[in-house]
This record gives C-alpha cells, sequence and structure tokens, in this order.
C-alpha cells in the first residue's frame, strides 16, 4: 500500500463567464484540449485548474476494462495528489495491476462519509467522441461519469471551506463489472470506516431506492466425442444442455412488489469444436437478477442443475437485493433492476445512497453516452447529497 504526503490545497475564487457558479462555456483554442466538436459543452471548472470535462475525458479515454485497470488507478492516483489529497493505493489480485485508489484529507482515513464508484468498465472499449451535447465512450455514464462528478464536487466544497478533515473520503475501486473484487477487498483490509456513503453509478441524477441483487452461476456439461455419423459412441453434451437450459427459462422464479420480477440471462453458451463432431463439452453462463429470496432462488437453481448426469455441480456467486435511503428533499427517486457494489460493503452503515449522472439503457451498449448537462446536474447533486448526509451526522 502507498501512502502519499498530504499538500495543503490552495483553492482561489472562480473567475468565470457565466453566472452559474462554476459553470463556463467552453471556447475552444487550437491547443484546446476537448476537440471542435466539443464546441457546445459547458464545463464545471474549479480553482481554474480543475476542470470537469477534462477529467471526465481522460477518464474515458483510458481504457479500463476489467482486469486491465492499471493505467487509470495510476493516472487518477497522481491527479488526486496534484489536488493536494492524501492518497492510497490497495493492491486488489495477486497480479498487480489491480488497484483501488483512496483519497481524504490530512491523516485521517476514517470519514462520516464515503463517495465510492468504480473505474472499471465492460468490453469492448470505445473511444472519447462528442456529438452535439452527448459525450460518448465506454465508461461515459457507468461509471466515469459518477467518478468525475464525484471528485469535481467533493474539490469545491474543499474549495468553498464546507469540508474539512474527517468528513468524506473518496474510493475508486476494480472489478465492479465482473464479482465486485475491488469493493470486497477493500472491505477485507483497506482499513478504514465510515458513517455513511454515497455510490455513484448511473441513476439519472435520481436517489435509488433499491435495487436487485444477481445470480451468476455456469452449467458445464463434460461428455464425449465421436464421429457425427455415429452418436450413439459418444455422448452428447449439448443434448444435455440445451434441456436444461429450457428448465431454467421455466422457473418461477421470485419476484418482489417493489423491484418488480426475477429475471434470467443465458448471456454465453460455448459447445463443441465441429458440426460433424459429438460435442464433448458445453458450457452456458447465466446470470439471475434476483428482486427477491435469494436463497429461494438458489434452490431452484440447485433443483434444476444439480443429479443430472454429466453435469457438474455449479458454483454459484450471489448477492441479495438492496434497499437504499432515498427520501431527501429536491431528489426524484428511482427503482432499479441491476446491481451495483453495495451488496459488498457489509458494514453497518446509518445510510447508504445511489445516485450519479446517465442513463443504465445505454451503459453497457455499443452507444454509451452522457448528456453534457447530467454531468452538470450531478456535480450539484453531489454536493447536496454530500452536505444533507453530514448535516445528519
Amino acid at each position: 500500500m502507498r501512502l502519499s504526503q498530504i499538500v495543503t490545497l490552495a483553492l482561489t475564487p472562480l473567475v468565470l463567464g457565466l453566472n452559474v457558479p462554476g459553470r463556463v462555456q467552453t471556447f475552444l483554442t487550437s491547443d484546446s484540449p476537448l476537440d471542435d466538436s466539443s464546441s457546445q459543452l459547458t464545463d464545471y471548472i474549479v480553482d481554474k485548474r480543475f476542470s470537469l470535462l477534462q477529467l471526465h475525458r481522460r477518464l474515458v479515454s483510458t481504457e479500463s476494462i476489467s482486469d486491465n485497470e492499471l493505467s487509470v488507478s495510476k493516472w487518477l492516483l497522481k491527479y488526486l495528489e496534484d489536488a493536494g489529497l492524501t492518497v492510497e493505493t490497495q493492491q486488489v489480485l495477486d497480479d498487480p495491476k489491480n488497484y483501488n485508489v483512496y483519497a481524504y484529507l490530512g491523516k485521517k482515513r476514517d470519514c462520516s462519509l464515503l463517495l465510492t464508484s468504480h473505474i472499471d468498465t465492460v468490453p469492448p472499449y470505445i473511444p472519447y467522441h462528442v456529438k452535439g451535447t452527448e459525450i460518448h465512450g465506454r465508461g461515459t455514464c457507468d461509471a466515469k461519469g459518477s467518478v468525475a462528478t464525484q471528485i469535481i464536487a467533493f474539490l469545491d466544497l474543499v474549495k468553498r471551506g464546507d469540508l474539512k478533515e474527517g468528513d468524506v473520503a473518496l474510493l475508486f475501486v476494480v472489478g465492479e463489472e465482473t464479482k465486485g473484487f475491488g469493493m470486497r477487498k477493500a472491505l477485507e483490509s483497506l482499513g478504514a470506516s465510515w458513517d455513511a456513503a454515497i455510490f455513484g453509478e448511473p441513476t439519472e441524477n435520481k436517489l435509488g431506492v433499491g435495487h436487485k441483487g444477481i445470480l451468476v452461476f455456469q452449467v458445464i456439461v463434460e461428455g464425449k466425442a465421436s464421429h457425427s455419423g455415429y452418436p450413439e459412441l459418444g455422448i452428447s453434451a449439448t443434448e444435455i444442455l440445451i434441456p436444461i437450459l429450457s428448465k431454467l427459462q421455466q422457473l418461477d422464479l421470485p419476484k418482489s412488489d417493489l423491484l418488480g420480477p426475477s429475471t434470467l440471462n443465458i448471456g454465453q453458451i460455448e459447445a463443441g469444436v465441429a458440426f460433424n463432431v459429438v460435442p464433448a463439452y458445453a458450457k452456458a453462463s447465466i446470470a439471475i437478477r434476483v428482486a427477491a429470496d435469494a436463497e429461494k432462488t438458489i434452490k431452484l437453481i440447485k433443483g434444476a442443475v444439480e443429479g443430472v448426469e454429466h453435469v457438474k455441480s455449479p458454483e454459484i456467486y450471489c448477492t441479495e437485493p438492496q434497499y437504499l435511503d432515498y427520501e431527501v428533499p429536491g431528489f426524484e427517486s428511482i427503482i432499479l433492476a441491476y446491481t451495483t457494489d453495495i451488496p459488498n460493503l457489509t458494514i453497518p452503515l446509518k445510510q447508504r445512497y445511489l445516485y450519479g449522472p446517465g442513463s443504465i439503457h445505454v451503459a453497457h451498449g455499443d452507444d454509451e453516452f452522457v448528456e453534457n448537462q447530467d454531468l452538470l446536474d450531478a456535480v450539484d447533486g453531489y454536493k447536496k447529497l454530500i452536505e444533507y448526509v453530514l448535516d445528519k451526522q
């Protein structure tokens, strides 16, 4: 673990081109860090140094598909150090390329409030580009939009003198898009504590009422290869797998009055080597968005899979549905079908909030984007949430 030396923040009043505090229309020059297509964008700048748009662009432009986050972790470490924060990195896996980034003011590691989001993305990498007021690219909303707006909101409150040592810490984790390795490592060995937390994910700048859990497993069939002209000499793995998948699709999964139905997705299927060979191996990777009763859901899965000849007993990863704090004056609320790192941070917290810019409906697609205005509004939203939560402590 690496601990930086603290540098005093020297933030001065803003001198801006608009009447809205912190916001400024971008005026481009030949050496502008934003390309010409960004001319319709409005920036949020703290101390004439910390640009929301430049921070967001750099984060998005640095590829960080899950298990390949080293470059963005190193860059974020330097950025937060330059902002005057005490910054630590935490190695997550044995392979030294997965690092969480933890930052705070001064020397007090335990803080009243944690601001946290994830810096990994799903594949494939999509370059940063702008269309009018839409900012496109992988991670623009999930979740580098949250990371950038959390940082700018934090720095703006520091500049205003509204935050002191021990109030707020920043934690940016890896591996959220897989099985939450980064947050679980932080829980296990970061050695810091907080009273409340605000988690950053695309929620359309509304407060999440709750979200579904997730259950992930694989159905693996080990058969026997043979010539397809003599199928009786082999054991077809696909002929065993297909009925199991059909059975899984017919399960009556638990439902929730608040979160809706649990849903099953057969995301990947691997089988066979050629059309004229009886397949000796087949595998299906499956995810269930768990709306209620995770224990019952696990029993249903095991009942459909276990005991079938030539099928391995599945290893099941599961998180419970989450119910959150959301009644804050001035904020709308939203119910979410996806899952987050919230169930991976199991320490007792007085409040847990879920909030961030962008829509989950574009988050994993090939045209992921976030609106410029959503980023600006998220900075204001995070500042209001931070002040609200600290007032409650």
